[in-house]
């Protein structure tokens, strides 16, 4: 069967990690209604379309729940191949502002992105989870990297820069929690560092020394660190060539983020925006509906990628930090259920996928407060959306899922 429903392994439904999340959705249906009330006609009915997605994801939160992981991880490479020809699909046909990240159909945008995210954790944690893998080996770190590298790849060409962002997260804590050494995820670091410090040749002739320092202190020969040590050269002189391949509003938001342009008016404007309001909310914060910056459309996007700017500016700091630490809770219970689960392949489906829940909440709430990039990524279950809704939806139910097939192993 599917959907199995064991009335005994109910007694390990994680009551308070539910709880969690409905005061997180709870939060969201406010934050999305103050922002979209008395809009303009083209959002003005957001809400209700929210509250439609709220529900549906509720169902299918409960059924992903009461699915078997077994069942995931039988047919873990179909739903990942499945999830690559949509993304080949939408670059053909797709819709959107000078972009292809979407299929339309009729009123509704379907972005085959997010389906990736949670098929490439399938994928992933099956192959790790194979009793031959062993992460000390090359061609298996590399295959695992290959399974993360597609769709990202796919996803950059749309473009969408930040849910591509989303696939280094998902594979390098998945990775560690399987086993890998200390200094095997050193080694994976290292060429990412290489490519931030290009920009600087001092900062890259540091970063090379730190480099080459670790490898000779770990008493490491000349066969790991001459290969390298030339691979992050080579990071290093195709990093520019990387740069002048972004499109132009992708080098504009990283340039605004690191303070090298200055755009007032444009991503910087945003993001000012977005600190006035935050600050503004004061400890406890204007009340719903009575945020200035919100209810004047000072805000951008305030019920998409700003909403946690909206929850800072009307409900205050407190209101904010509440919801920082339901996050927090959530991901610490989904940690507490990975490191209970007697399945391999169940443990880092929940690593993975709490993973891809706190990088969303640290990209959006940094970028909100000017500390991140801007990247267009949606606050799980508090963005208005319904795409992102319902992967996040299925992302939990794995989660809770997992906690009630803890002791099961497979």
């Amino acid at each position: 069967m599917l959907i199995n429903k064991p009335p005994d392994n109910f007694k390990l439904l994680d009551i308070p990690l539910v709880l969690a999340l409905l005061v997180l959705l709870s939060f969201g249906l406010l934050a999305v209604f103050s922002a979209t009330q008395n809009a303009n006609p083209a959002i003005a009915n957001n809400f209700s379309k929210q509250l439609v997605w709220v529900l549906v994801g509720l169902v299918v939160f409960t059924i992903t729940m009461l699915t078997p992981l077994k069942v995931f991880q039988k047919y873990a490479y179909i739903f990942y191949g499945i999830s690559l020809a949509l993304l080949v699909l939408v670059l053909v046909v797709g819709g959107g502002a000078g972009v292809k990240r979407w299929f339309l159909i009729g009123p509704f945008r379907f972005q085959p992105a997010e389906v990736a995210k949670i098929a490439t954790i399938f994928a992933l944690a099956r192959f790790i989870s194979q009793e031959h893998r062993n992460l000390n080996k090359l061609i298996d770190i590399g295959l695992a990297f290959a399974i993360v590298v597609g769709p990202m790849l796919l996803i950059m060409k749309e473009p969408d820069l930040g849910t591509a962002l989303v696939f280094p997260a998902i594979i390098l804590p998945v990775l560690f929690w399987a086993g890998l050494s200390l200094f095997t995820a050193f080694l994976i670091i290292a060429p990412l560092l290489s490519l931030v410090a290009a920009f600087n040749l001092t900062a890259f002739f540091i970063v090379m020394g730190i480099i080459i320092g670790v490898m000779v202190v770990s008493g490491r020969g000349l066969k790991v660190i001459v290969p390298n040590f030339l691979l992050n050269v080579g990071v290093g002189i195709i990093t520019p060539l990387l740069w002048d391949h972004l499109h132009k509003y992708q080098q504009s938001r990283i340039l605004t983020f690191l303070g090298v342009e200055q755009d007032p008016r444009g991503i910087g404007y945003q993001v000012l925006q977005s600190k006035v309001a935050i600050g503004s909310g004061g400890l406890w914060g204007k009340g719903i509906g009575d945020g200035t910056q919100t209810q004047l459309r000072f805000l951008p996007e305030q019920h998409t990628d700003f909403i946690f700017s909206v929850i800072g500016e009307e409900v205050g700091f407190l209101g904010v930090l509440l919801v920082l630490l339901l996050f927090l809770f959530i991901i610490w219970r989904s940690l507490n259920i990975a490191q209970s689960c007697k399945s391999r392949f169940a443990s880092l489906v929940v690593v993975g996928a709490a993973m891809v829940i706190c990088f969303h909440v640290m990209i959006n709430t940094g970028m909100t407060v000017g500390i991140m990039p801007v990247t267009g990524l949606p606050l799980p279950f508090l963005s208005y959306g319904g795409s992102a809704m319902l992967s996040n939806m299925v992302l939990m139910g794995l989660i809770v899922g997992a906690g009630l097939r803890r002791f099961e192993y497979f």
